[in-house]
């Protein structure tokens, strides 16, 4: 069998194997934005569980937001995604704003983290900014090594932003890093 028979043959089926596959439903925007709320909702308990005092700071500032992102370090270089919401506070409801994230750094590290952010607006501007702007230039130094509820992780982090306080909880991953990252944030159009 020549060469070009083979790589027909092989698209071929490749294509009858898709065909068959039944299609996988993609979820709605109100259903994203209903898994976004969960998320945040859990990343909040799991701050206040920890650090009790963060709940009167959510409560009374002006906004905060909670984000959960993967990353990955390769030796000089870092690279994370992930997605969340700002709470907007208002006198008489609040105001969601669905973001998305992505950061990309350099420093030394190595390994995989999936970690959640917290993030307390104290000035209003600065909140608004964050929002409009979205970009976040912070370094970062911290080591972690979970699966679930088990291990350690030990995290420093930091802003450059005055106004803004910002939390970080590891989840699960084995990570060693000290980067210099810059982030940005930005509102996601399918789900505001």
């Amino acid at each position: 069998m020549t060469s070009s028979i083979r790589s027909v043959s092989v698209f071929l089926a490749c294509s009858l194997l898709f065909a068959a596959v039944p299609a996988v439903s993609a979820k709605t925007a109100e259903e994203e934005r209903a898994d976004v709320r969960g998320m945040r909702d859990e990343v909040l308990r799991e701050f206040f569980a920890g650090r009790p005092e963060l709940k009167a700071r959510v409560r009374d500032a002006v906004g905060y937001a909670v984000f959960s992102n993967v990353g990955v370090n390769i030796i000089f270089a870092s690279f994370a995604g992930g997605h969340g919401v700002v709470v907007t506070r208002g006198m008489f409801k609040d105001e969601e704003t669905f973001m998305k994230m992505g950061s990309a750094g350099i420093g030394l590290g190595l390994g995989v983290k999936d970690f959640r952010a917290l993030f307390i607006f104290t000035d209003r501007k600065k909140l608004e900014d964050f929002k409009s702007k979205g970009w976040d230039f912070s370094g970062q130094a911290d080591a972690a090594a979970k699966s679930d509820r088990k291990g350690d992780a030990v995290t420093g982090s930091g802003s450059l932003l005055p106004g803004v306080e910002i939390y970080q909880i590891t989840k699960n991953g084995i990570v060693l890093q000290a980067t210099l990252q810059g982030t940005k944030y930005w509102k996601d159009g399918d789900l505001n």
